[in-house]
């Protein structure tokens, strides 16, 4: 049975004629590369059932809604958050302040994340658990970030062939971490991150 974004948070607020802005990010668990955070406003009462959570909808389907998402969509927006913020701040919270701040900046009076508390003045914010499956706003924010991450790790790929980064996006599998032991961690590791750090300490023993 196909699986469809209900739109039921959408449509609770379209009538109205108020705007309704989706967010999701890609990329909290790898140890290397940003983290990309999307947002998209759509049309009211748009629809489109092939629009769901990223990690559903298989790669090839996933680059041709990005392209459909980009021509239907009011706005969007998409944002890297570097490996030095996220070292910086901790993922969980370097994630929060790009949504936090695109959520401002943006026109939209509801702000649906998926599973991510904001407080903001003016504005109504729903956070969903699972929200790239409930929501049609989230789920397309969530192709746009999963896309153009998976694109940048590909480049990566080229700079540092020996990570495998085209395949593993910066998470850590076997060959990652195997990898990580025998040649070292690049400029876009995340040093805070487990295996990544362990490794530094040894370094610096």
């Amino acid at each position: 049975m196909k699986k469809i974004c209900p739109n039921d948070y959408e449509h609770a607020y379209w009538p109205e004629g108020k705007l309704v802005l989706g967010m999701d990010e890609a990329g909290r668990g790898p140890l290397a590369g940003p983290l990309t955070v999307a947002g998209v406003i759509f049309p009211a009462g748009y629809e489109n059932p092939d629009i769901y959570d990223s990690k559903a909808v298989s790669e090839k389907k996933r680059e041709r809604l990005y392209d459909t998402i980009l021509e239907d969509a009011l706005w969007f927006e998409i944002r890297e958050v570097s490996e030095e913020d996220i070292d910086r701040y901790n993922i969980y919270r370097a994630d929060q302040m790009a949504m936090d701040a695109m959520a401002r900046e943006s026109e939209a009076e509801v702000i649906l994340t998926d599973a991510m508390p904001l407080e903001i003045d003016g504005k109504t914010v729903i956070s969903l658990v699972k929200g790239d499956q409930k929501s049609i706003s989230i789920a397309a924010a969530s192709i746009l970030a999963k896309v153009t991450r998976d694109r940048l790790m590909k480049e990566y790929d080229k700079l540092y062939p020996q990570y495998g980064f085209a395949s593993n996006k910066g998470y850590p599998t076997k060959a990652h971490l195997e990898a990580i032991e025998k040649y070292g961690i690049t400029p876009i590791h995340r040093k805070s991150f487990g295996p990544v750090a362990f490794h530094q300490e040894k370094l610096d023993l």
